[in-house]
């Protein structure tokens, strides 16, 4: 396990994540998860979530780091990972549950923000909710220092990257046909989002 990808954030904010996504996901039967990078997101709460079937899904091109991760899971209820780019429209594979994603928003280009919640509105099973983790501005503020010096980094690194406001997202959330049901602080001035699909 130890040549395995890994990344120190997903190993740090596991469990916490894990403890705020049980009580949203007691209900759920599948879940897909976008963006699952190394993979030890997926595997963590595929094992500790037995009642759901987890989908692990990357880009194309990122698939041969998030394999490797899922093939070493004994966790029976861990789909085989799938290419997943969500700007695709119709998507390559359904939904059919509820979606998970972890810090992508900010690492997205914004047009790919926009097409997520665009299909999310399409596809959710009834019932189902989406569930997003990272870091958001609020009030078109950074809500810390060290997230304001972590969009500096994003926007560093490339034009397309940053923190997004909340009621950016949130937004594109209500047109989605989504509604706000939670929205929980995270150890390192993270956010765990949660929003339902609205009757009617």
């Amino acid at each position: 396990m130890a040549c395995l990808p890994f990344s120190q954030a997903c190993e740090n904010n596991r469990q916490p994540i894990l403890e705020a996504l049980k009580p949203r996901l007691r209900d759920q039967h599948h879940v897909l998860e976008v963006g699952s990078g190394t993979g030890q997101h997926a595997c963590f709460f595929a094992e500790r979530m037995p009642w759901l079937q987890w989908q692990p899904t990357e880009l194309a091109e990122n698939l041969p780091l998030l394999q490797p991760r899922c093939d070493a899971s004994a966790a029976a209820n861990l789909a085989e990972p799938k290419a997943l780019d969500v700007t695709e429209r119709p998507w390559p594979l359904p939904l059919g549950g509820s979606v998970f994603t972890a810090n992508t928003l900010h690492i997205m280009p914004w047009a790919a923000v926009e097409a997520l919640f665009m299909h999310l509105g399409d596809a959710l099973s009834p019932g189902a909710v989406c569930i997003v983790y990272g870091p958001f501005n609020y009030g078109g503020a950074h809500t810390s220092e060290s997230n304001a010096r972590f969009d500096q980094w994003l926007a560093d690194r490339g034009e397309h990257s940053a923190i997004r406001d909340f009621e950016s997202v949130d937004a594109l959330a209500t047109a989605a046909n989504l509604q706000l049901v939670s929205d929980t602080a995270m150890p390192a001035n993270n956010r765990l989002l949660c929003w339902a699909q609205q009757s009617g």
